[in-house]
């Protein structure tokens, strides 16, 4: 008879798991790509137009951001180290599936469309559908995996924990608000969104505002360092994009000001966070 696992035995990422996060990383590499690289050509090599460009070039940037999630959580051994990943990238799947079915009338599938776009349409349709079953299946083999968490060594500081709380709070506020009524929603952003654009951002922001919440739960550096890496890589992505299509915002609006300044926040928040999380070990 074998031996019973030691429930002192730290719980690894399971191989399904870390194979999981690994194609999701080369997905939304490719749909940044699309967004990010060929912002002005989305009616020709993405599910749908988009436009204004700053919208596409943003939703690229967010995509990007994931794969340093993604990745930042692939290389961890501990699952606890990793898990910060999957809540995010499940919610926003559902959520954008939910976007992509309210909003199917808008995505090329018709004939009027070239073959190579149709069919970039009908990957996108099946990768929403696809990832959060398999997500789902993977993550209850996961958390049977034998083992335990390891300990919390570094918390994050009191004026961190504020700080991200305020963050999840906002991201999670204009998310929803995105999602439920984008119309009245785009008046909180700095520039011009449709109906779809606006649940397209704002199931990114319900997410990250998830991703926020999470890390307060996890309460540890080494525990939230894939969200610190996505953190700096969001901020700074979108940071490039304000700069590559500056002449499209009203800088002295509130809006405008308010989103620099918030991304100034996510900018500090992850550096200080992977920073004291080095020196931490």
């Amino acid at each position: 008879m074998p031996p019973l696992a030691d429930d002192n035995t730290e719980r690894t990422v399971a191989p399904s798991m870390r194979l999981l996060m690994v194609v999701a990383a080369v997905l939304v590499a490719l749909a940044g790509v699309q967004l990010f690289v060929f912002s002005e050509q989305t009616d020709r090599f993405f599910a749908w137009t988009i436009d204004p460009p700053i919208t596409a070039a943003f939703l690229g940037a967010a995509y990007w951001a994931s794969v340093a999630l993604e990745v930042a959580a692939v290389r961890q051994r501990a699952w606890a180290n990793a898990r910060i990943a999957v809540p995010t990238v499940f919610s926003f799947t559902v959520l954008t599936l939910i976007v992509t079915l309210v909003h199917l009338d808008r995505f090329h599938l018709g004939a009027d469309f070239a073959f190579a776009t149709r069919a970039v349409t009908w990957a996108w349709i099946a990768v929403y559908v696809v990832v959060p079953i398999l997500m789902i299946v993977i993550a209850s083999v996961q958390v049977r995996a034998p083992g335990s968490d390891p300990p919390r060594t570094q918390h994050l500081g009191g004026w961190l924990r504020t700080v991200v709380g305020t963050q999840g709070a906002v991201l999670t506020v204009v998310g929803v608000t995105l999602l439920v009524a984008p119309t009245s929603g785009a008046n909180l952003w700095p520039w011009d969104l449709t109906p779809l654009t606006g649940r397209a951002i704002g199931a990114w922001l319900v997410s990250l505002g998830l991703a926020a919440f999470h890390v307060l739960v996890e309460n540890d550096l080494r525990r939230v360092r894939p969200a610190a890496v996505a953190y700096v890589a969001f901020g700074i992505l979108q940071l490039v994009v304000l700069a590559r299509y500056s002449a499209q915002l009203t800088w002295t609006s509130p809006q405008a000001l308010g989103y620099v300044g918030f991304l100034l926040t996510i900018l500090v928040v992850g550096g200080v966070a992977l920073r004291a999380d080095s020196s931490a070990r």
